[in-house]
């Protein structure tokens, strides 16, 4: 396939009010992507061609992304990161593809550009890849909170849902993503920003800190988003902030959700192909595939995220309109395809039999810990020259549990695989999730089963918690799969 060039230029974050919301522009590889920075501000950004957004990079099963990474970025930042002084430096996670950590694929850890400098990599998607929504963003430690914040970041779909899910095939697809737009506390802009997304006044949750951020859509705040009523759209939505939480919902719609952090739902269930919810809960990196139905009779219905309480040492994330929901007619659907080769679906039901005893002692416990110093996992702050905190022999599953020692909610992530979410607390889900991401509540845990069946995933790669400025600060290991 024949894919456009991509240059990454300044992303700047429309204050308008009302605009209709844009679809990202589409990429196919080979790729050419570069990282600026704003001179005046020091902001970083990605761009599309010159234009002024991040490209949705779109694969099938089976083929490579091949991308020319180029750092353009100023090597005098002139501003600070987790850790000290910012030095531009960048790579890329391909985040949720079963991939190898291994360069020239998902390699973040010996794949780094400073200023001036360019990274090929060459990522190929397994046949067997599920396909569903990912997304992109810069990994580079003790600078990643920064440059996603700034907003680098892109989504990646790889293709053939429909196989999944027949009734997306003709359905208008929107990819839409969340991003920050940052104040001052006190600036102008922060009380015409908060009106703008309708914050009500008041404490949301039990965090004391001050709010210093709102969510944007494809770049723009409180967007209008054109679906007749009773029309029935394919939303795919990815959380990029790098610490905002959204709990989504409609105004009086139920969402239909037929895939999340990319896994269609019935890849490992072929009899739970979809389910109903009123509303959805994405931790920073999260992403939920949906269809959603234009409302019938309300002239003012929204996309809404809910409050979360994130804990008492948490930030705050306040309820808040994303974006409005417009009874228009909307432009016939893109039509996505996929090879003729892979028409057919690849299911992959886990038997119980192949699975640990869920009541087993785990294989291995992660538990965050965090101080006035930084952030930890098993009492250890993260550093470049670590060696591997666990390993693990690819060709089987695994019992984990993270434990949350804090007083703040942690999204838990690791890459190359996703795992099947069970239990809260020591209390079964009432429904297990195949996830990437996935909240640890405050004083509570998490059981995990990890699918480290893959013989691609071999070599060294991470987990952390996925408040990006926890992983800078030391909230981040090494697995080595071998």
């Amino acid at each position: 396939m024949t894919l456009s060039n991509i240059a990454f230029v300044l992303l700047p974050i429309a204050i308008a009010y009302g605009e209709q919301v844009a679809d990202p522009p589409a990429a196919h590889s080979p790729v050419i992507l570069s990282a600026v920075n704003d001179r005046y501000t020091g902001r970083t950004a990605f761009s599309f061609e010159g234009r002024q957004k991040p490209p949705v990079i779109r694969a099938n099963p089976g083929d490579s992304i091949d991308i020319t990474y180029r750092n353009e970025m100023s090597p005098n930042a002139n501003s600070n990161c987790a850790t000290g002084p910012c030095m531009n430096m960048t790579n890329l996670h391909f985040h949720g593809l079963h991939v190898s950590p291994s360069a020239p694929q998902d390699d973040v850890l010996s794949m780094m550009a400073m200023p001036g400098e360019s990274l090929q990599y060459r990522v190929e998607i397994p046949h067997n890849q599920p396909p569903g929504l990912y997304w992109y963003h810069p990994h580079p430690h003790g600078e990643s909170n920064k440059q996603v914040l700034d907003g680098m970041s892109g989504a990646i779909v790889i293709e053939g849902i429909e196989r999944y899910v027949p009734e997306v095939r003709n359905l208008r697809e929107r990819i839409l993503v969340l991003r920050d737009k940052a104040f001052e506390g006190n600036s102008p802009d922060a009380t015409h920003l908060k009106d703008i997304a309708e914050i009500p006044p008041g404490r949301c949750g039990s965090s004391t800190e001050q709010l210093e951020r709102i969510f944007t859509v494809n770049g723009t705040v409180r967007p209008q988003i054109p679906i007749a009523a009773g029309e029935r759209q394919f939303w795919r939505i990815v959380n990029a902030s790098p610490d905002l939480y959204a709990d989504l919902q409609i105004d009086g719609e139920q969402l239909e959700i037929v895939a999340l952090d990319g896994m269609p739902l019935a890849y490992h269930n072929p009899k739970h192909a979809m389910h109903r919810a009123s509303h959805v809960l994405l931790p920073p990196a999260g992403r939920v595939e949906a269809i959603v139905t234009g409302p019938r009779g309300q002239t003012k219905a929204k996309l809404r995220t809910r409050c979360f309480d994130t804990g008492p040492d948490g930030d705050p994330n306040p309820g808040m309109a994303l974006a409005d929901l417009v009874d228009l007619k909307t432009d016939a659907p893109a039509t996505r395809t996929f090879p003729a080769s892979i028409q057919k679906p690849v299911f992959v039901p886990v038997s119980n039999a192949k699975l640990p005893s869920l009541e087993t002692t785990p294989d291995f416990t992660v538990t965050f810990t965090e101080d006035k110093q930084g952030f930890y996992i098993n009492g250890k702050r993260y550093g470049p020259e670590d060696a591997p905190m666990t390993r693990v022999r690819v060709g089987k599953y695994q019992h984990w549990r993270i434990v949350n020692k804090t007083h703040e909610v942690h999204p838990f992530h690791i890459h190359q695989i996703h795992f099947l979410f069970y239990a809260t607390n020591d209390q079964r889900e009432p429904q297990s999730e195949w996830l990437d991401t996935v909240n640890v509540p405050v004083e509570g845990s998490v059981n995990l089963i990890m699918d480290f069946t893959d013989p691609i995933i071999r070599g060294m790669s991470l987990f952390h918690c996925h408040l990006l400025s926890h992983e800078d600060k030391g909230m981040m290991a090494k697995i080595l799969f071998f």
